[in-house]
């Protein structure tokens, strides 16, 4: 089992930014995503079709999709944006960008709050928008967050996550990420759901999604990868975080993940002396420290 191929999905250029309050320019953004993928990361989110209103850390993401393309990155990793609405598909698809992701919640206060709809109303636009999707052969991954607890409702019910597992593997999307937002999640928890999920939709479909907020997101890895699960979101240096919910801080590191997986014998193809690069070059530009212990301590002397 521990040479297993693990799949490391990148969110740091879209999922970790849109936390900041400093805004990278354009060509910042391009160029972080050019020193991930020179890592050997090959699946980032590298923007989002949303209103800049709203998110204006996304602001020009078709820009930042145009320079990727110019650059030949497009060619090199599979980039996916974030699409919350047919509006943003519309605007997705006047770009070259080939895999894209839809974001619900598993509980009604949050999805209210966050993407001011009610779950329900979520997956018809979910719907629509992979109708759209298909139609142009772009691939799509669905989010769920909340999955182990909501800041306005507390506990949120396995029923209620695998019913929704069902719901978007129904519409047709190629992954689940299944998301602890606010970074609740114990292992014995993620291990309970995990079991019930693989028993009733397998897991070659499911990823995971964990914040660091309450120090269990790497113990949380080490459940899923005792139940099966291979694929993990990350985000470069623990950029991220979640605008409403309080106190929910980054998403695991990314380097710090791969520092564990690599002693554990797993391969990622992912570079992790870059990638600790990478994360000290972010702090510099968003002018604060980030939450990555990798980035602090450095790859330890080997003789």
């Amino acid at each position: 089992m521990a040479q297993k191929k693990i799949k490391i999905v990148e969110v740091g250029p879209r999922d970790g930014l849109q936390n900041e309050a400093i805004q990278l320019s354009v060509s910042h953004r391009v160029e972080l995503i050019e020193k991930l993928i020179r890592a050997g990361i090959h699946f980032v989110e590298v923007g989002a079709f949303v209103s800049p209103e709203w998110v204006p850390q996304m602001a020009n993401s078709d820009q930042v999709i145009a320079a990727l393309q110019k650059k030949g990155l497009l060619k090199k990793a599979d980039c996916s944006a974030l699409v919350p609405n047919p509006r943003g598909m519309e605007d997705a698809l006047k770009t070259s960008i080939q895999h894209i992701a839809v974001f619900g919640a598993c509980s009604e206060t949050f999805s209210k709050k966050n993407i001011n709809c009610s779950i329900d109303e979520s997956f018809q636009r979910f719907e629509d928008v992979i109708k759209m999707a298909k139609k142009h052969k772009i691939n799509v991954r669905g989010y769920l967050s909340t999955a182990f607890g909501c800041p306005y409702e507390g506990v949120v019910s396995e029923a209620q996550v695998l019913k929704l597992v069902g719901r978007m593997l129904k519409l047709g999307v190629s992954e689940v990420s299944i998301g602890d937002t606010i970074g609740v999640g114990t292992p014995k928890q993620v291990e309970s759901l995990l079991k019930k999920v693989e028993k009733k939709y397998g897991l070659k479909k499911i990823a995971m999604h964990f914040h660091d907020t309450r120090g269990t997101a790497l113990a949380n890895v080490l459940a899923s990868l005792k139940t099966g699960v291979s694929t993990f979101d990350a985000s470069v240096g623990g950029l991220g975080g979640c605008p409403y919910a309080k106190g929910a801080s980054g998403n695991l590191a990314t380097e710090d993940l791969i520092y564990m997986l690599h002693g554990m014998g797993y391969k990622t193809g992912i570079q992790l002396d870059r990638l600790i690069e990478t994360a000290r070059w972010v702090e510099q530009h968003l002018g604060r420290p980030l939450p990555s212990r990798m980035a602090k301590a450095g790859l330890p002397l080997r003789k």
